[in-house]
């Protein structure tokens, strides 16, 4: 039998069209997801993907097993939800707090499989701008709560009794207005060629974004709108308008409302992390399986429908 962490990486591989996105979207290191994926060529006995200069791609036995992987890892979610039905999830309440981003592209529809398995049990959803959502969850304000951090950036551990899950990692991104000479090109482009760029400063006192604006100021980039919103659909707008280019994650360049070009960044260690966020030593069955939804979830969507927008 093929492990499902192994068939989960593939699926990954052939959604990103990577390894080392897929390594970054899973929460691997790029050698120890090719590991995973070189266990899994010796189980199959098969060639699964082929390497080449702009990332990877399936053969054809890998795109059959891929094909068959989503089926088994979508009948594995099933069971987790099928199972926690039987916990004994009637009524009660479930209060989650989000961010917007995830808030409007990838919190519904977990919220809709949720609410399908277990009807009788009240959704409250609540808008936290991180980290306001680890304080709500420590104060009992919120069950659990979607956040995020930024690299580089100091991150604070969570408070006494709260954990967090990590859920997906995605790279931050520029992007310009359209026809941009700078989103031109294929090649992963430099922080030091933004140097001299007019800078859409998104939240610069933000404490999230204060390492990557940091990043940006010493590569020489130059501020020339400085954005007080977190919100990313302002800064794609000014974007677009031609004011400037700013640097955002890609889920938020891949939706985002005004037209954009984007282009991958050199590695310059510039990440955002998306985590759910709970309280511990108490049993709450509901945010049990929410979580699990999320697990699933935000494993899929950061291959296909990336969300973006705001927050």
């Amino acid at each position: 039998m093929y492990d499902p962490t192994r068939l989960a990486a593939l699926v990954a591989v052939a959604e990103a069209g990577s390894i080392t996105r897929a390594a970054t979207r899973l929460g691997y290191t790029a050698p120890a997801l090719s590991q995973q994926l070189a266990k899994l060529e010796r189980e199959t006995g098969a060639t699964l993907l082929v390497r080449h200069h702009r990332g990877a791609r399936l053969t054809a036995a890998g795109e059959l097993l891929a094909v068959r992987a989503r089926r088994v890892l979508g009948e594995l979610d099933l069971a987790r939800h099928e199972l926690a039905q039987l916990a004994g999830l009637s009524g009660g309440r479930l209060r989650v707090g989000t961010f917007t981003t995830a808030g409007i592209h990838l919190l519904p529809p977990v919220l809709s499989a949720f609410r399908r398995a277990h009807p009788d049990v009240e959704l409250v959803v609540a808008d936290y701008e991180p980290p306001d959502g680890v304080t709500a969850v420590a104060a009992g304000e919120a069950d659990l709560a979607l956040t995020h951090s930024y690299e580089p950036a100091p991150t604070a551990p969570p408070p006494s009794g709260v954990a967090a899950e990590r859920l997906l990692v995605e790279e931050l991104v520029l992007v310009t207005a359209p026809g941009h000479a700078l989103a031109g090109g294929s090649e992963r482009l430099r922080l030091a060629d933004l140097a001299g760029q007019p800078l859409i400063s998104s939240a610069p006192t933000h404490p999230p974004r204060q390492g990557v604006e940091a990043a940006l100021a010493a590569a020489g980039a130059t501020p020339a709108v400085v954005c007080e919103s977190p919100g990313y659909a302002l800064v794609c707008a000014l974007v677009s308008a031609g004011l400037g280019v700013a640097v955002v994650p890609e889920m938020v360049a891949a939706m985002a409302t005004t037209p954009v070009g984007s282009r991958a960044l050199a590695d310059a260690g510039l990440r955002r992390t998306i985590s759910v966020v709970h309280r511990t030593g108490e049993r709450s069955p509901a945010a049990d399986t929410l979580r699990a939804l999320l697990r699933g979830a935000f494993g899929r969507a950061a291959g296909t429908g990336r969300g973006g927008g705001t927050g």
